[in-house]
């Protein structure tokens, strides 16, 4: 089966986390996708991970996981000629993403108006800190500081995760607009032009929360026992009965094992599950204390409720379910075999997700791009000796 995206070309003028990943996404469906890069200031994240090898080789880890599929071309946009080879790349194209500050590529003369006067039917995306729009629009932003703007800091205790989603998050945000651009397009012959916010992003992750706040809406917070994370005798267990039901059903359980000595409440509405919170909460944990996280995993799974015991990422990473999904691809790095995560979802046929190839060297495919865009092999030579190319 032919994958999704196949004949879609995609210019990848991104770096760092975004960026990478939504234009990653199109790579692993069968899009051509060209990452164009500064030669003097090529990806930083090519030089993050935790192989300094594959660091040192402008090869990391960070780069690695979405990089694949994807060829390279180093351009110095910053001149004519550049400039030049660009617009023949964006004739040819049918998106291009990029996550620089907003205007920076209009300052060059390769803004949205600009590309479209060269290509009609472009689907333009750009993915920046706050938005293209607005008092912040030009204010840059990286993950860390999008989680202490957008609230979602304070949410979690004044503590920062120790993850990126918020990057992550905003580059699915990305791919899943240009993909409904290019429905449209493939209907009306349209191109578009998308803004896409990390700032908007975080805090569409919170929308329950972040829309209580705007609508000041006073309902107190309550203590939801069934969702809490409890010590057991080794390990800690995060429960799931989130629901009323849910919450009735693991009391019921408990009582006829011998484990709840609490009268049990009636538990129809989501305010009876609210106003028992603190007594649920205490006399779970005292319950929970009697056995081990494991344990009560295997019980509550047992009764068809949700709860996991607490583990670190290395135990979840070597997951046998992972396996089973075919989650991480080995490709070939440096020369030696590295594990590579790919999507959260999987075709029935083949014509899905499909990692073939390891991400690309600096300007790897460079004199190859530049062929297929008739630009001749003593133009290339003159190009490199110029530094317009690497």
């Amino acid at each position: 089966m032919s994958q999704p995206f196949k004949d879609i070309k995609v210019i990848d003028l991104t770096h760092v986390l975004a960026g990478p990943f939504a234009t990653y996404q199109f790579a692993l469906l069968g899009a051509d996708v060209i990452k164009v890069e500064n030669p003097k200031n090529p990806d930083c994240a090519r030089g993050r991970g935790g192989d300094v090898s594959q660091n040192n080789k402008m090869l990391g880890m960070n780069y690695q996981v979405q990089g694949g599929n994807k060829r390279a071309i180093s351009i110095d946009l910053k001149t004519y000629q550049g400039q030049t080879i660009f617009k023949k790349l964006i004739k040819q194209a049918d998106i291009l993403v990029e996550n620089y500050r907003t205007s920076a590529l209009d300052e060059l003369g390769l803004g949205y108006k600009a590309l479209t006067a060269v290509n009609p039917k472009l689907i333009y995306c750009s993915i920046t800190g706050f938005g293209a729009t607005g008092n912040k629009a030009k204010t840059n932003a990286y993950d860390n500081v999008i989680q202490a703007s957008s609230g979602i800091i304070s949410q979690s205790g004044g503590h920062k995760p120790g993850v990126s989603f918020v990057d992550y998050a905003t580059g699915l945000e990305a791919a899943f607009a240009i993909s409904a651009a290019l429905f449209r397009a493939e209907r009306t012959g349209m191109g578009a032009y998308i803004s896409v916010s990390m700032y908007e992003t975080a805090l569409l992750m919170m929308a329950p929360e972040a829309a209580r706040e705007k609508n000041q809406h006073n309902n107190p917070n309550h203590l939801e026992a069934g969702i809490k994370i409890y010590p057991t005798q080794q390990g800690e267990l995060c429960l799931g009965a989130f629901t009323p039901q849910q919450m009735s059903k693991c009391l019921k359980a408990l009582s006829l094992d011998g484990y709840c000595h609490i009268r049990i409440p009636i538990l129809n509405e989501w305010d009876e599950l609210w106003k028992a919170g603190e007594s649920l909460y205490t006399e779970l944990r005292s319950v929970f204390l009697q056995n081990t996280a494991e344990f009560w995993q295997e019980y509550m799974h047992n009764i068809g409720l949700p709860a996991e015991k607490l583990r670190p990422l290395a135990a979840a990473v070597n997951d046998q379910q992972l396996d089973t999904r075919q989650f991480f691809e080995k490709v070939t790095i440096n020369g030696k075999p590295q594990y590579i995560p790919t999507s959260a979802y999987k075709f029935a046929d083949e014509g899905g997700v499909k990692l073939t190839r390891s991400a690309p060297q600096i300007s790897q495919h460079t004199d190859e791009i530049l062929q297929q865009i008739d630009v001749k092999p003593e133009e290339i030579a003159a190009l490199r000796k110029s530094g317009v190319i690497l």
